[in-house]
């Protein structure tokens, strides 16, 4: 089977491609899937070299975001909805490989109006982005917020979700390639660029002076971005792309009568088990709709090129979802997005 394996710890470009990895294990209440396209993200550089904060043992195949069929060799466990050549999306640790077993609870059906590369980069990135403005910050119609990273795999998400839940959206990103997706494809209502020095003072003119409801920061901006929040405010911790965890002016927080909170959607099966399946219909009837889809990055890579793909985002040369193709399908390709 060809897979990603990460033996040693080694930054992804430091890693060949196996051709003959063991076939992956199935164990009770799991489901073995084909896998046609897996989704990339940053946190799989991190635990490609160690650092992420989930660690499986050495070796193990890199890769959590997947969409594929259930395998005609796989069992079906009792209570599984599935059947075998069902479409899926999901995630589980070993998504860069051919085949890998996942928990049968762990896989939502694939809409067939998605392709399977839609459908790779839908686990993670889409219920992120919705519960961190919906059951976090709790956004309202007609309120202001800020995406940070505007056009990457949770941003562009949440930018879509927050027009469709009724707010005013600023996308802020680094280059005006990445406001243009952000308006063009998430439909942001207005675009800044925050490589630009002053660029709060450009929030606060868009919102008449108030500042934004919600801050949605995937980057580590929170700190420079409360200099344009509003009174009870929310900013939310998404993550830290850039690469520092951020220290806050806790007096701010008291000034501005202002909350900080996080979302870390991969607890929410442990400590929370009842809201996932709330978050999936509500997505999937959103998805139904037609008032989001997802933005796939128009080059897609081969499983030998995942490092590429990798490093692309390290760089943050891509947008939308990046997307490797493990094995072709009619069904995987789908229609790619364009500016």
């Amino acid at each position: 089977m060809r897979a990603f394996v990460v033996t040693d710890y080694a930054h992804p470009s430091k890693i060949p491609i196996t051709q003959n990895a063991p076939e992956p294990q199935v164990s009770s209440g799991q489901v073995l899937v084909d896998v046609y396209s897996a989704g990339l993200n940053y946190f799989d550089i991190l635990q490609a070299q160690g650092k992420y904060q989930h660690q499986p043992p050495r070796p193990f195949v890199l890769g959590s975001e997947l969409a594929g069929r259930i395998a005609d060799s796989s069992p079906i466990p009792d209570g599984c909805p599935f059947r075998r050549g069902d479409r899926v999306f999901g995630a589980a640790q070993g998504a860069f490989g051919e085949r890998v077993a996942v928990a049968w609870q762990a896989l939502v059906p694939l809409p067939d109006n998605m392709s399977y590369d839609q459908g790779a980069g839908l686990y993670v990135t889409w219920p992120t982005s919705y519960e961190a403005l919906v059951g976090r910050a709790e956004l309202k119609a007609g309120e202001w917020v800020l995406v940070t990273a505007s056009a990457g795999g949770v941003g562009i998400a949440a930018v879509q979700l927050a027009k469709a839940l009724g707010a005013k959206v600023i996308a802020a990103a680094g280059s005006q390639e990445k406001l243009d997706v952000s308006i063009k494809l998430g439909g942001a209502d207005h675009g800044i660029n925050y490589s630009q020095e002053g660029w709060q003072q450009e929030v606060l003119k868009l919102t008449g002076g108030k500042g934004v409801d919600v801050i949605y920061d995937p980057v580590g901006l929170i700190r420079d971005s409360l200099k344009c929040i509003a009174w009870k405010g929310r900013a939310i911790v998404v993550g830290f792309a850039a690469g520092q965890i951020e220290k806050l002016p806790l007096n701010l927080v008291l000034l501005k009568n202002i909350a900080i909170v996080g979302i870390h959607w991969g607890a929410y099966t442990k400590i929370e088990p009842a809201r996932v399946p709330v978050v999936w219909k509500e997505l999937l009837d959103l998805f139904a709709s037609g008032r989001v889809k997802p933005v796939v990055y128009p080059e897609t890579f081969s499983l030998e090129r995942t490092a590429d793909g990798l490093m692309a985002i390290e760089q943050r040369k891509t947008w939308g979802k990046v997307i490797v193709h493990v094995r072709e399908s009619s069904a995987s390709s789908g229609s790619k997005a364009k500016l």
